[in-house]
């Protein structure tokens, strides 16, 4: 099996790199949330019509998404570091080029290119985290910042969205990634290491072809059905042929000799489970996120920036879950004893919705919803994230960092797509029996609040049935009794020569 080349950096060069690998990825979390709330004004600024409107979304997320197997590979073969940077850079210019954007077709090429520049700088990053912390507590300690992270950015991301739109203007919820971008490049040229794949580069261009088709095909198709529905003949065949370019792509990774994606990497039951906690994870905060946002400014009448301010709490209750009890349990217990709890901890969150009412206080409703899916939140992706690399040679760190971020992308695109589905057909059948001559403003509030709540529900469905498989399949000891890299083929990592770095 190929190596990699991997230093062991001091500790104190290790914790000095961890704010730059997290600026990167908090400005990833940060960009899908503030283009979300600038959506509306851009929109009006540009003359987008409302057909139109979606691809600004969709244009990154297709990017995003179908590309992050093989911008882990590249980090893998070409240096983390090095793709690290060149993500960085890429990224900040794509952010200039869509806030200088004189129409539509300008700022959708901006979009794809962040996408594009996001799906290698996610994996580069989280596999930079996978192999500069090997111990099991600094691990800990590392993996619940990034947990932290990804899991309270969005919410940060609302209020800088609406701060910026209501007081500056649309443009800057792009251009505020070119002075994060641009930090992050500079000290994570100052200080981090490099460490590579250590065979030969050959990349899997018969994998790649069908993964990438595949995974767009998927993407796709649930951006197209909430507004199409799940039956319709394209999203049926988009659907369709996503899972026969996968299967061809399973089928080609079984057979050539330097797989895009070695099925080893997500054969693992531990891994796999972690990948599938990702996944069902982001549907409940991305649902969060998305319902009580619209509950808020359309039910309450809240202001983008009240809204953001009244999504504080979600935030803190993650950090103080994933940076104080989690990072204190997780190099102790096995990994399932966080993430089971913090599923069904979650799940609550999500059915609390369903006492939400027009006139419901804040405190009463959407306070305690965030509180529980924040805590919920910050006991999954640390531990979640951690898993989804440990084990693997350190010369696959980069594509099973792709995995987990796949698993993510999947899964919030799967997730919001079927929770709208739900929220939507639930209102309507609200409207239908209580309004069939056409509601009243409170019907119309009601009708949509009770979308929310089922939505809410089968958000905390999903939830408990994920704890419940993970439960079984994640049967991963204590950390001090795991295999460490050196013997599960990893090397022991060696001092980095000059020919490492960029």
């Amino acid at each position: 099996m190929a190596t990699t080349k991997a230093p062991a950096p001091p500790g104190s060069r290790r914790w000095a790199a961890l704010p730059f690998i997290g600026l990167a990825q908090l400005m990833i979390v940060l960009d899908g949330t503030v283009v979300n709330i600038a959506l509306p004004s851009l929109q009006r600024d540009l003359q987008i019509s409302d057909g139109d409107r979606q691809w600004i979304i969709t244009a990154y997320t297709l990017a995003f998404g179908s590309l992050l197997l093989l911008g882990g590979r590249i980090a893998d073969y070409t240096g983390r570091r090095r793709a690290f940077l060149i993500a960085l850079l890429g990224f900040a210019g794509a952010s200039a080029l869509g806030g200088a954007a004189a129409d539509f077709e300008m700022l959708l090429t901006a979009r794809a290119l962040q996408g594009g520049f996001g799906a290698l700088l996610g994996p580069s990053a989280l596999s930079l985290l996978a192999v500069t912390f090997t111990e099991p507590k600094d691990r800990a300690k590392a993996f619940g910042i990034w947990g932290a992270i990804s899991a309270a950015g969005g919410a940060i991301g609302l209020l800088a969205g609406g701060a910026l739109t209501d007081y500056l203007d649309w443009r800057w919820c792009l251009y505020i990634n070119i002075p994060i971008a641009v930090i992050a490049a500079v000290g994570g040229f100052a200080v981090i290491t490099e460490s590579r794949h250590a065979g030969p580069a050959r990349f899997d261009l018969l994998g790649v072809l069908p993964v990438t088709g595949g995974l767009v095909a998927i993407v796709y198709a649930t951006g197209r059905a909430g507004s199409d529905g799940w039956g319709s003949a394209k999203v049926i065949g988009l659907l369709t042929a996503g899972a026969v370019l996968l299967a061809v792509f399973a089928l080609v990774e079984s057979r050539v000799a330097q797989p895009l994606l070695p099925l080893r990497v997500i054969a693992d039951r531990t891994r796999g489970s972690a990948y599938l906690a990702v996944g069902l994870a982001v549907i409940g905060m991305f649902g969060a996120f998305l319902f009580l946002t619209y509950f808020m400014q359309v039910v309450k009448g809240y202001s983008p920036v009240r809204t953001g301010v009244a999504f504080l709490p979600m935030a803190t209750a993650v950090l103080l879950s994933a940076g104080g009890l989690t990072t204190r349990l997780l190099p102790r217990v096995p990994p399932r004893a966080l993430i089971v709890p913090g599923m069904l901890i979650s799940s609550a969150g999500m059915l609390w919705m369903l006492t939400l009412e027009p006139g419901t206080p804040y405190a009463a409703g959407v306070l305690v919803a965030q509180l529980l899916l924040g805590f919920g939140a910050g006991m999954i992706m640390p531990p979640a994230l951690d898993y989804a690399t440990h084990g693997v040679d350190q010369g696959d760190s980069g594509i099973a960092s792709a995995s987990v971020n796949t698993a993510q992308q999947i899964g919030g695109s799967i997730g919001i797509a079927l929770l709208n589905t739900i929220a939507t057909g639930t209102t309507a059948d609200y409207l239908s029996s209580h309004a069939p001559h056409g509601p009243s403003p409170a019907i119309a509030r009601q009708a949509l609040v009770e979308g929310f709540g089922a939505a809410g529900a089968w958000s905390a469905g999903i939830l408990v049935v994920g704890a419940l498989i993970v439960a079984v399949l994640m049967n991963t000891p204590r950390p001090e009794h795991r295999t460490s890299p050196e013997h599960a083929g990893a090397p022991n990592p060696q001092p980095e020569t000059p020919a490492h770095r960029v």
